[in-house]
């Protein structure tokens, strides 16, 4: 179902993907928009067991896309140094196939905007975040995509400077 990699000395491991993901703070989030216009929007995220959550208002393009097509892709960019002398970028990234739904499960939900919490809050008090997951909980919405395939890649380069 999903395409193999045509650089197979460029591939990175599972493992390496999943360090990616769980270091990352950001990425592109992409859906079958209006018209089934691609839709690609950047948000903040955090990994958990083979999962990816999102918070996000109640209604807006990307809720409506996800209620509409739930296959989605992720990106992350883990790196991008340009050395220019190389005409080239020494880059590490990986993509997330899956299927994502919003959450409805009131433990659910607070699990993740937990996890969302120590990963973008993680110096503030329990107390603190606790707080902040009651003031906003009525009001957000969680989207979680479910991981089909997950693939990963790097520069050339990058594989070379290992093998030395």
């Amino acid at each position: 179902m999903f395409r193999a990699m045509r650089r197979t000395k460029q591939i990175l491991s599972p493992n390496e993907c999943v360090e990616i993901l769980e270091r990352g703070t950001s990425g592109i989030l992409s859906v079958f928009g209006d018209d089934n216009y691609p839709y690609a929007i950047p948000l903040n995220y955090t990994y958990n067991e083979g999962r990816l959550f999102f918070h996000s208002a109640k209604s807006g393009h990307k809720v409506d896309a996800v209620l509409n097509h739930p296959k989605v892709s992720f990106c992350v960019i883990a790196q991008d140094l340009i050395i220019p002398e190389e005409y080239t970028s020494y880059f590490r990234s990986v993509i997330a196939f899956g299927k994502a739904r919003i959450l409805d499960d009131a433990v659910e939900i607070r699990t993740a905007l937990e996890l969302l919490a120590m990963k973008y809050s993680f110096s503030q008090p329990r107390e603190d975040h606790d707080r902040e997951i009651e003031k906003d909980f009525k009001k957000v919405c969680i989207i979680e995509v479910l991981i089909e395939h997950l693939s990963g890649k790097e520069a050339i380069e990058l594989v070379r400077m290992k093998s030395k």
